[in-house]
């Protein structure tokens, strides 16, 4: 999947940070309604009411990134507004341990302001990672969008529109999901390959067609002489690549 770019994950966290601000405001409002009555009633009720609120504030600061990537498929609610999400690296879904170690690291990734420091990662990375996504071995990546009609679900924008309304609604699948691979071969692949493979077709569309043709060779023959696999027939080299790396993610997966 494409890498998010710097604008998206900005416009991500402002979404997040104005979200956690106002939930912080409320917290605020709160306080000072309750905590008066508190300290006239006794001082333990007062003392008791603050180290909740606190809690409260060390939970929306260093939960609310955390449970959202690990539990909401990696989406923050300003992510899922952005059209991006936290994924490991392998192509799994993070875990609860890797988003709560990528946030935690957030605090110098935000020195000595405005995510200066996770910015100047991101530019020299070419994962784009801040340093919490170092740590964590996590990949900020954006979602594929599908299009949906103009009219609704079950309208058509000209009269010959329901004559192709069949062929529409059942597209053909990519090629590589056709193709069938030794599933001992592609055990004999790691994560290691698969983050190759992904580096490739991220960037193959910036490459001409005959260095990106070349490239992909090199991979396919390092990957065939690893594991054994051999290109189908009637297989193009990157459909081949693709199917390695579709069976890939489906292993990662089961392990996790």
């Amino acid at each position: 999947m494409p890498l998010a770019g710097i604008g998206s994950r900005f416009i991500a966290i402002l979404i997040d940070s104005l979200i956690l601000g106002a939930a912080v405001l409320v917290l605020g409002i709160l306080a000072a309604l309750i905590l008066p009555g508190l300290r006239f009633l006794g001082g333990i009720s007062a003392d008791w009411a603050i180290g909740i609120i606190l809690v409260l504030l060390f939970l929306l600061q260093w939960g609310y990134f955390a449970l959202f990537e690990a539990f909401a498929n990696g989406k923050t609610p300003g992510k899922r507004a952005a059209g991006i999400r936290v994924m490991h690296r392998s192509g799994r879904a993070a875990s609860f341990v890797e988003a709560l170690a990528r946030n935690l690291v957030r605090v110098i990734d935000y020195l000595p302001g405005m995510y200066a420091v996770g910015v100047v990662a991101m530019f020299f990375s070419r994962r784009h990672q801040r340093l919490g996504d170092m740590v964590a071995a996590t990949v900020v990546v954006r979602d594929r969008e599908v299009d949906s009609p103009h009219w609704g679900e079950m309208g058509s924008r000209t009269i010959t529109g329901p004559v192709f309304v069949e062929s529409a609604a059942a597209p053909a699948p990519p090629p590589h999901l056709s193709v069938t691979l030794s599933a001992a071969g592609v055990g004999r692949l790691s994560a290691a390959d698969l983050e190759v493979l992904e580096g490739f077709f991220a960037r193959r569309l910036d490459m001409d067609l005959s260095t990106r043709g070349a490239l992909a060779g090199r991979i396919a023959a390092a990957l065939s002489a690893k594991s054994g696999l051999v290109i189908p027939d009637g297989v193009s080299t990157e459909t081949f690549l693709e199917a390695v790396a579709h069976q890939l993610r489906d292993v990662g997966r089961m392990r996790a």
